[in-house]
């Protein structure tokens, strides 16, 4: 059925059919490869977003003073390889979460869900919150510390703040593929540029990256707390219970404001993540279409 619809498809729609297994393996490897160029924004942002946990705003040290000042004091500190801390971890988080992701969303594409009002949205938070879910043992720890992870706090201690990835991922993969796939047919629609270019899909992809960074940040400094704070033998944390306690946490001590914590290196690193991975996605898609529409 679904090669039927292909095989009748024309022009850019017969390019972009791809089936959902397709999808996952472009997906992962799309997202991989932008993790490559913004790893080092995500350690930058990571350190920004830890600085002054659950302290009044002014009545700690600032190591990390605005993003360039933030490269610079992680590469003396550890090196210029330290801004690529963490990548093998980044990766495989990539891989497992966006394979997931981008498969559940062909899924939905194919059974004709985001053709409903509202469908794209709810496809992508459905698809980003099963993609969070299996990638989190890899957004928790590089790969050495998974066996001592395992051996002190069991199999879920590698499920260790999911409950902040989860929103996190959720509200990120609704606002990027909604966004990048109104942005994207809005810009065919004014006819700037060549229906087939990369650079649709390009402008496509910086306009759903502000959607993104607006409405992830916030869960992302939240995630970011959850997983990186102690936990007790029991493996229960020991600063936040959860999500909520975290937020309202940060809010009454450190301010509002602190919910947006990293905002600039936030958008440096999800911004140019956002606009390559959907660049990357598009593109890979438009090869396997016409290869699948060539051979059949």
């Amino acid at each position: 059925m679904h090669l039927a619809r292909a095989q009748k498809a024309t022009g850019a729609e017969a390019v972009e059919t791809v089936p959902p297994a397709v999808d996952l393996v472009l997906g992962a490897s799309a997202c991989c490869l932008a993790c490559v160029f913004t790893n080092p924004l995500e350690v930058v942002k990571t350190r920004l977003q830890l600085q002054g946990e659950l302290q009044a705003r002014g009545t700690y040290p600032q190591p990390y003073r605005g993003f360039m000042a933030s490269v610079a004091a992680v590469a003396r500190a550890d090196g210029l390889w330290g801004l690529q801390k963490g990548l093998a971890a980044g990766l495989l988080y990539q891989g497992l979460m966006n394979g997931v992701r981008f498969y559940c969303y062909s899924l939905a594409c194919q059974a004709g869900l985001t053709q409903q009002p509202g469908g794209t949205v709810v496809a992508g938070a459905v698809a980003g919150a099963l993609g969070a879910f299996v990638g989190s043992p890899a957004y928790l720890t590089v790969l050495g510390a998974l066996e001592t992870i395992w051996r002190q706090q069991g199999l879920l201690g590698l499920w260790q703040g999911v409950g902040g990835a989860v929103p996190r991922v959720m509200v990120g993969s609704a606002a990027q593929l909604a966004t990048f796939t109104s942005a994207k047919a809005w810009v065919q629609k004014q006819q700037w540029l060549p229906e087939d270019s990369w650079l649709v899909a390009l402008a496509g992809g910086m306009i759903s990256s502000i959607a993104v960074v607006v409405v992830m940040t916030p869960f992302d400094v939240v995630s970011t707390r959850l997983y990186n704070q102690p936990v007790d033998r029991a493996g229960r944390g020991q600063l936040y219970g959860g999500l909520t306690d975290c937020m309202v946490k940060i809010w009454r001590q450190e301010g509002p404001l602190a919910l947006y914590k990293g905002l600039g290196p936030a958008y440096l690193r999800l911004g140019p993540h956002t606009i390559l991975s959907m660049l990357f996605w598009d593109e890979l898609r438009k090869l396997a279409g016409r290869a699948q529409h060539q051979g059949t």
